[in-house]
Protein backbone atom coordinates (compact mmCIF):
# COMPACT_ATOMS: atom_id res chain seq x y z
CA UNK A 1 0.00 0.00 0.00
CA UNK A 2 3.19 2.71 0.94
CA UNK A 3 4.47 1.78 -2.10
CA UNK A 4 0.64 2.31 -4.36
CA UNK A 5 0.50 5.72 -2.19
CA UNK A 6 4.52 6.42 -3.44
CA UNK A 7 3.29 5.29 -7.10
CA UNK A 8 0.49 7.61 -6.99
CA UNK A 9 2.22 10.79 -5.42
CA UNK A 10 4.94 10.47 -8.00
CA UNK A 11 2.34 12.18 -10.57
CA UNK A 12 1.50 15.24 -8.17
CA UNK A 13 -0.92 17.74 -9.49
CA UNK A 14 -2.04 14.68 -12.15
CA UNK A 15 -3.29 12.83 -9.22
CA UNK A 16 -6.41 13.65 -10.20
CA UNK A 17 -6.11 12.62 -14.13
CA UNK A 18 -4.48 9.49 -12.83
CA UNK A 19 -7.91 8.60 -10.42
CA UNK A 20 -9.97 9.78 -13.26
CA UNK A 21 -8.50 7.08 -15.33
CA UNK A 22 -9.02 4.71 -12.94
CA UNK A 23 -12.53 5.19 -12.61
CA UNK A 24 -13.12 4.81 -16.01
CA UNK A 25 -11.45 1.87 -16.24
CA UNK A 26 -13.98 0.39 -13.59
CA UNK A 27 -16.85 1.74 -15.13
CA UNK A 28 -15.68 0.05 -18.56
CA UNK A 29 -15.28 -3.21 -16.23
CA UNK A 30 -19.03 -2.62 -14.33
CA UNK A 31 -20.33 -1.89 -17.96
CA UNK A 32 -18.96 -5.47 -19.15
CA UNK A 33 -20.27 -7.04 -15.67
CA UNK A 34 -23.61 -5.62 -16.21
CA UNK A 35 -23.97 -7.38 -19.43
CA UNK A 36 -23.48 -10.17 -18.14
CA UNK A 37 -25.67 -10.14 -15.08
CA UNK A 38 -28.24 -9.16 -17.23
CA UNK A 39 -27.93 -12.03 -19.41
CA UNK A 40 -27.94 -14.24 -16.81
CA UNK A 41 -31.10 -12.42 -15.52
CA UNK A 42 -32.58 -12.93 -18.54
CA UNK A 43 -32.08 -16.77 -19.11
CA UNK A 44 -33.52 -17.14 -15.22
CA UNK A 45 -36.54 -14.81 -15.93
CA UNK A 46 -37.64 -16.64 -19.31
CA UNK A 47 -37.91 -19.99 -16.41
CA UNK A 48 -40.74 -18.30 -14.70
CA UNK A 49 -44.44 -18.01 -15.70
CA UNK A 50 -44.34 -14.32 -14.47
CA UNK A 51 -44.13 -11.59 -17.29
CA UNK A 52 -42.84 -9.14 -15.50
CA UNK A 53 -39.92 -10.24 -14.61
CA UNK A 54 -39.55 -10.89 -18.13
CA UNK A 55 -40.32 -7.24 -19.04
CA UNK A 56 -37.44 -6.11 -16.61
CA UNK A 57 -34.79 -8.22 -17.94
CA UNK A 58 -35.26 -7.37 -21.37
CA UNK A 59 -35.45 -3.05 -20.68
CA UNK A 60 -32.62 -3.09 -18.32
CA UNK A 61 -29.71 -4.04 -20.50
CA UNK A 62 -29.03 -0.56 -22.36
CA UNK A 63 -30.22 1.93 -19.49
CA UNK A 64 -28.22 0.08 -16.81
CA UNK A 65 -24.92 0.32 -19.14
CA UNK A 66 -26.24 3.77 -20.10
CA UNK A 67 -26.59 4.81 -16.01
CA UNK A 68 -22.90 3.75 -15.49
CA UNK A 69 -21.20 5.30 -18.02
CA UNK A 70 -23.47 9.08 -16.94
CA UNK A 71 -22.21 8.63 -13.36
CA UNK A 72 -18.86 7.46 -13.97
CA UNK A 73 -17.72 10.01 -16.62
CA UNK A 74 -19.07 12.34 -13.81
CA UNK A 75 -16.90 11.04 -11.73
CA UNK A 76 -14.08 11.09 -13.34
CA UNK A 77 -14.70 14.79 -14.96
CA UNK A 78 -14.87 16.09 -11.21
CA UNK A 79 -11.74 14.10 -10.28
CA UNK A 80 -9.78 15.45 -13.16
CA UNK A 81 -11.11 18.90 -12.95
CA UNK A 82 -10.83 18.99 -9.23
CA UNK A 83 -7.99 21.49 -9.11
CA UNK A 84 -9.74 23.45 -12.06
CA UNK A 85 -12.34 26.38 -10.98
CA UNK A 86 -13.88 26.84 -14.10
CA UNK A 87 -17.46 27.05 -15.09
CA UNK A 88 -17.27 23.37 -16.80
CA UNK A 89 -17.16 22.52 -13.48
CA UNK A 90 -19.83 23.92 -12.12
CA UNK A 91 -21.98 21.79 -14.67
CA UNK A 92 -20.67 18.67 -14.12
CA UNK A 93 -23.81 18.05 -11.20
CA UNK A 94 -26.89 18.86 -13.16
CA UNK A 95 -25.55 17.25 -16.24
CA UNK A 96 -25.25 13.63 -14.43
CA UNK A 97 -28.60 14.45 -12.29
CA UNK A 98 -30.01 14.68 -16.07
CA UNK A 99 -28.50 11.79 -17.23
CA UNK A 100 -29.95 9.66 -14.63
CA UNK A 101 -33.01 10.84 -14.95
CA UNK A 102 -33.03 10.04 -18.29
CA UNK A 103 -31.59 6.50 -17.86
CA UNK A 104 -34.59 5.99 -15.71
CA UNK A 105 -37.42 7.50 -17.59
CA UNK A 106 -36.15 5.55 -20.33
CA UNK A 107 -35.69 2.03 -18.35
CA UNK A 108 -39.23 2.50 -17.84
CA UNK A 109 -40.29 3.50 -21.02
CA UNK A 110 -39.17 0.42 -22.54
CA UNK A 111 -40.37 -1.58 -19.49
CA UNK A 112 -43.93 -0.33 -20.06
CA UNK A 113 -42.93 -1.38 -23.90
CA UNK A 114 -41.88 -4.97 -23.34
CA UNK A 115 -44.41 -5.67 -20.48
CA UNK A 116 -47.24 -4.62 -23.05
CA UNK A 117 -45.76 -6.78 -25.95
CA UNK A 118 -45.66 -9.91 -23.34
CA UNK A 119 -49.25 -9.49 -22.01
CA UNK A 120 -50.51 -9.44 -25.55
CA UNK A 121 -48.52 -12.53 -26.99
CA UNK A 122 -49.00 -14.72 -23.79
CA UNK A 123 -52.28 -14.20 -24.13
CA UNK A 124 -52.76 -15.00 -28.06
CA UNK A 125 -50.60 -17.89 -27.68
CA UNK A 126 -53.10 -19.54 -25.06
CA UNK A 127 -56.06 -18.54 -27.11
CA UNK A 128 -57.28 -16.21 -24.72
CA UNK A 129 -59.06 -13.42 -25.72
CA UNK A 130 -57.63 -10.11 -25.01
CA UNK A 131 -58.35 -6.31 -26.57
CA UNK A 132 -55.05 -5.12 -28.02
CA UNK A 133 -57.03 -1.86 -28.63
CA UNK A 134 -56.96 -1.30 -24.63
CA UNK A 135 -53.56 -2.75 -23.76
CA UNK A 136 -52.36 -0.35 -26.65
CA UNK A 137 -53.56 2.82 -25.40
CA UNK A 138 -53.33 1.83 -21.19
CA UNK A 139 -49.66 1.54 -22.50
CA UNK A 140 -49.52 4.96 -24.39
CA UNK A 141 -50.70 6.98 -21.46
CA UNK A 142 -48.24 4.98 -19.36
CA UNK A 143 -45.31 6.08 -21.42
CA UNK A 144 -47.06 9.14 -21.81
CA UNK A 145 -47.07 9.96 -18.05
CA UNK A 146 -43.46 8.79 -17.60
CA UNK A 147 -41.96 11.28 -20.29
CA UNK A 148 -44.25 14.16 -18.83
CA UNK A 149 -42.48 13.17 -14.85
CA UNK A 150 -39.02 12.84 -16.56
CA UNK A 151 -39.37 16.33 -18.12
CA UNK A 152 -40.98 18.32 -14.99
CA UNK A 153 -38.03 16.34 -12.56
CA UNK A 154 -35.40 17.35 -15.27
CA UNK A 155 -36.59 20.75 -15.64
CA UNK A 156 -37.02 21.16 -11.65
CA UNK A 157 -33.26 19.65 -11.30
CA UNK A 158 -31.59 22.35 -13.95
CA UNK A 159 -33.23 25.31 -11.54
CA UNK A 160 -36.70 26.16 -13.12
CA UNK A 161 -39.28 25.78 -10.71
CA UNK A 162 -41.96 23.26 -11.90
CA UNK A 163 -45.05 26.00 -10.70
CA UNK A 164 -43.53 28.55 -13.51
CA UNK A 165 -43.31 25.30 -15.87
CA UNK A 166 -47.07 24.43 -15.21
CA UNK A 167 -48.23 28.15 -15.46
CA UNK A 168 -45.82 28.47 -18.97
CA UNK A 169 -47.47 25.37 -19.76
CA UNK A 170 -51.12 26.53 -19.85
CA UNK A 171 -50.76 29.10 -21.63
CA UNK A 172 -48.77 28.35 -24.09
CA UNK A 173 -51.28 25.42 -24.30
CA UNK A 174 -53.64 27.74 -25.28
CA UNK A 175 -51.86 29.20 -27.61
CA UNK A 176 -50.60 26.07 -29.24
CA UNK A 177 -54.13 24.63 -28.79
CA UNK A 178 -55.21 27.26 -31.96
CA UNK A 179 -51.94 26.81 -34.05
CA UNK A 180 -52.46 22.79 -33.60
CA UNK A 181 -56.46 22.25 -33.77
CA UNK A 182 -56.45 19.73 -36.29
CA UNK A 183 -53.68 17.79 -34.55
CA UNK A 184 -55.46 17.87 -31.45
CA UNK A 185 -58.70 16.87 -32.44
CA UNK A 186 -56.74 13.98 -34.29
CA UNK A 187 -55.63 13.60 -30.62
CA UNK A 188 -58.72 13.53 -29.13
CA UNK A 189 -60.57 11.72 -31.65
CA UNK A 190 -57.61 8.46 -31.16
CA UNK A 191 -58.25 8.86 -27.60
CA UNK A 192 -62.65 8.38 -28.47
CA UNK A 193 -61.45 5.21 -30.50
CA UNK A 194 -60.04 3.76 -27.60
CA UNK A 195 -62.71 4.55 -25.05
CA UNK A 196 -66.12 3.77 -27.51
CA UNK A 197 -63.97 0.97 -29.31
CA UNK A 198 -66.46 1.18 -32.26
CA UNK A 199 -63.43 -1.17 -34.15
CA UNK A 200 -60.50 -2.67 -33.77
CA UNK A 201 -57.40 -3.65 -35.38
CA UNK A 202 -58.13 -6.35 -37.71
CA UNK A 203 -61.43 -5.80 -37.96
CA UNK A 204 -63.43 -5.00 -41.63
CA UNK A 205 -65.05 -1.19 -41.34
CA UNK A 206 -66.84 0.19 -43.91
CA UNK A 207 -68.81 3.81 -43.93
CA UNK A 208 -71.55 5.04 -46.09
CA UNK A 209 -71.12 8.78 -46.00
CA UNK A 210 -67.43 8.05 -47.30
CA UNK A 211 -65.45 5.79 -49.77
CA UNK A 212 -63.99 3.81 -46.87
CA UNK A 213 -63.47 0.34 -46.44
CA UNK A 214 -61.09 -2.12 -45.17
CA UNK A 215 -59.39 -3.78 -43.12
CA UNK A 216 -58.00 -1.78 -39.59
CA UNK A 217 -54.57 -2.35 -39.86
CA UNK A 218 -53.29 0.24 -36.96
CA UNK A 219 -55.10 3.04 -34.36
CA UNK A 220 -52.09 5.52 -34.17
CA UNK A 221 -53.00 8.61 -32.42
CA UNK A 222 -53.27 10.91 -34.97
CA UNK A 223 -54.37 8.78 -38.06
CA UNK A 224 -55.75 5.27 -38.23
CA UNK A 225 -54.21 2.67 -40.96
CA UNK A 226 -56.76 0.96 -43.20
CA UNK A 227 -56.23 -1.64 -45.80
CA UNK A 228 -58.64 -1.40 -48.51
CA UNK A 229 -59.35 -4.82 -50.49
CA UNK A 230 -57.43 -3.72 -53.64
CA UNK A 231 -54.46 -3.63 -50.89
CA UNK A 232 -53.25 -0.12 -50.82
CA UNK A 233 -52.95 1.46 -47.74
CA UNK A 234 -55.56 4.35 -46.47
CA UNK A 235 -54.15 6.75 -43.79
CA UNK A 236 -57.67 8.19 -42.64
CA UNK A 237 -57.22 11.14 -39.64
CA UNK A 238 -59.12 9.83 -36.49
CA UNK A 239 -61.00 13.38 -36.46
CA UNK A 240 -63.30 12.02 -39.64
CA UNK A 241 -64.37 9.41 -37.11
CA UNK A 242 -66.29 11.80 -34.90
CA UNK A 243 -68.46 13.15 -37.69
CA UNK A 244 -69.27 10.14 -40.33
CA UNK A 245 -71.48 6.80 -39.81
CA UNK A 246 -69.30 3.80 -39.54
CA UNK A 247 -70.25 -0.08 -40.11
CA UNK A 248 -68.56 -2.61 -38.36
CA UNK A 249 -69.66 -6.07 -40.61
CA UNK A 250 -66.52 -8.25 -38.83
CA UNK A 251 -69.17 -7.67 -35.54
CA UNK A 252 -72.30 -9.49 -37.71
CA UNK A 253 -73.49 -12.24 -35.27
CA UNK A 254 -74.98 -13.65 -38.75
CA UNK A 255 -75.14 -12.88 -42.57
CA UNK A 256 -78.54 -11.94 -44.39
CA UNK A 257 -79.40 -13.90 -47.71
CA UNK A 258 -82.15 -11.66 -49.26
CA UNK A 259 -82.80 -12.72 -52.91
CA UNK A 260 -85.89 -11.92 -55.22
CA UNK A 261 -86.43 -14.76 -57.65
CA UNK A 262 -89.12 -14.52 -60.46
CA UNK A 263 -90.88 -16.76 -62.46
CA UNK A 264 -92.85 -17.05 -65.38
CA UNK A 265 -96.57 -16.17 -65.71
CA UNK A 266 -97.40 -19.13 -67.28
CA UNK A 267 -95.64 -20.99 -64.37
CA UNK A 268 -97.92 -19.40 -61.53
CA UNK A 269 -99.70 -22.75 -61.12
CA UNK A 270 -96.53 -24.02 -59.78
CA UNK A 271 -95.54 -20.69 -57.56
CA UNK A 272 -96.85 -22.07 -54.14
CA UNK A 273 -94.98 -25.57 -54.09
CA UNK A 274 -91.98 -24.08 -55.33
CA UNK A 275 -92.51 -21.00 -52.49
CA UNK A 276 -93.34 -24.39 -49.90
CA UNK A 277 -90.31 -26.66 -51.26
CA UNK A 278 -88.00 -23.81 -50.49
CA UNK A 279 -89.27 -22.93 -47.24
CA UNK A 280 -88.63 -26.64 -46.08
CA UNK A 281 -84.58 -26.47 -48.00
CA UNK A 282 -84.15 -23.87 -45.81
CA UNK A 283 -85.18 -24.90 -42.59
CA UNK A 284 -83.48 -27.83 -42.85
CA UNK A 285 -80.29 -26.71 -43.70
CA UNK A 286 -77.40 -26.96 -41.68
CA UNK A 287 -75.77 -24.09 -42.17
CA UNK A 288 -78.80 -21.81 -41.62
CA UNK A 289 -79.64 -20.21 -38.56
CA UNK A 290 -83.13 -21.94 -37.37
CA UNK A 291 -83.51 -19.27 -34.47
CA UNK A 292 -83.55 -15.98 -36.61
CA UNK A 293 -86.40 -15.28 -39.04
CA UNK A 294 -86.96 -17.48 -42.35
CA UNK A 295 -89.06 -16.29 -44.62
CA UNK A 296 -89.85 -17.41 -48.58
CA UNK A 297 -93.19 -15.60 -49.57
CA UNK A 298 -95.31 -14.70 -53.34
CA UNK A 299 -94.85 -11.04 -53.37
CA UNK A 300 -94.97 -9.54 -56.70
CA UNK A 301 -96.54 -9.39 -60.28
CA UNK A 302 -93.85 -8.10 -62.10
CA UNK A 303 -93.70 -6.73 -65.68
CA UNK A 304 -92.23 -9.61 -66.97
CA UNK A 305 -92.57 -12.36 -63.88
CA UNK A 306 -93.98 -13.27 -60.51
CA UNK A 307 -91.93 -12.89 -57.87
CA UNK A 308 -90.97 -14.50 -54.66
CA UNK A 309 -88.32 -13.50 -51.94
CA UNK A 310 -85.79 -15.73 -49.90
CA UNK A 311 -84.91 -13.88 -46.62
CA UNK A 312 -82.48 -15.46 -43.77
CA UNK A 313 -79.49 -15.47 -42.18
CA UNK A 314 -76.51 -18.19 -42.24
CA UNK A 315 -74.83 -18.97 -39.00
CA UNK A 316 -71.33 -17.80 -39.93
CA UNK A 317 -69.67 -14.76 -40.24
CA UNK A 318 -66.78 -15.20 -42.27
CA UNK A 319 -67.03 -13.44 -46.02
CA UNK A 320 -66.03 -16.51 -47.97
CA UNK A 321 -67.98 -19.31 -46.45
CA UNK A 322 -71.01 -17.32 -46.57
CA UNK A 323 -70.60 -16.75 -50.36
CA UNK A 324 -70.19 -20.69 -50.81
CA UNK A 325 -73.19 -21.06 -48.77
CA UNK A 326 -75.28 -18.40 -51.04
CA UNK A 327 -74.50 -20.53 -54.31
CA UNK A 328 -75.28 -23.60 -52.82
CA UNK A 329 -78.96 -22.58 -51.95
CA UNK A 330 -79.33 -20.31 -54.66
CA UNK A 331 -78.05 -23.33 -57.45
CA UNK A 332 -80.76 -25.98 -55.45
CA UNK A 333 -83.63 -23.14 -55.52
CA UNK A 334 -83.29 -22.94 -59.44
CA UNK A 335 -83.26 -26.97 -59.32
CA UNK A 336 -86.48 -26.98 -57.38
CA UNK A 337 -88.30 -24.79 -59.85
CA UNK A 338 -86.64 -26.57 -62.77
CA UNK A 339 -88.36 -30.05 -60.90
CA UNK A 340 -91.55 -27.94 -60.90
CA UNK A 341 -91.32 -27.68 -64.57
CA UNK A 342 -90.97 -24.39 -64.58
CA UNK A 343 -88.40 -21.53 -65.35
CA UNK A 344 -87.11 -18.32 -64.22
CA UNK A 345 -88.25 -15.42 -65.63
CA UNK A 346 -86.78 -12.55 -68.01
CA UNK A 347 -87.78 -9.44 -69.47
CA UNK A 348 -90.26 -10.02 -72.48
CA UNK A 349 -92.41 -8.42 -75.08
CA UNK A 350 -95.41 -9.28 -76.58
CA UNK A 351 -96.59 -7.79 -79.86
CA UNK A 352 -100.32 -8.70 -80.71
CA UNK A 353 -100.98 -7.97 -84.54
CA UNK A 354 -104.47 -7.46 -86.13
CA UNK A 355 -106.02 -8.60 -89.45
CA UNK A 356 -108.33 -6.03 -91.63
CA UNK A 357 -110.66 -6.76 -90.49
CA UNK A 358 -109.90 -6.15 -86.48
CA UNK A 359 -109.31 -10.01 -85.88
CA UNK A 360 -106.18 -11.04 -84.31
CA UNK A 361 -103.57 -12.52 -86.44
Amino acid sequence: MNLLDQFISSFGDNIGQVYALLVLLATLMASLLSRVVVSRLTQYSRRSATLWDDAFAQSLGAPLRVLLWVVGLSIAVDLALVNVDAAFAKMISPARDLGIIVAIAWFLIRFIKRAQSNVIAKKTAAGEHIDKAAVDVIGKVSRLIVVIVAFLVAMQTLGFSIAGVLTFGGVGGIAIGFAAKDLLSNFFGGFIIYLDRPFSEGEWISSPDRDIEGSVEQIGWRVTRIRKFDSRPLYVPNSVFATIAIENPSRMSNRRIYETIGIRYEDAGTMENIVAQVTAYLKAHAEIDQERTIMVNFTTFAASSLDFFVYCFTKTQTGVEFYRIKQEILLHILKIIEDNNAECAFPTTTVHLQSDDGAPA
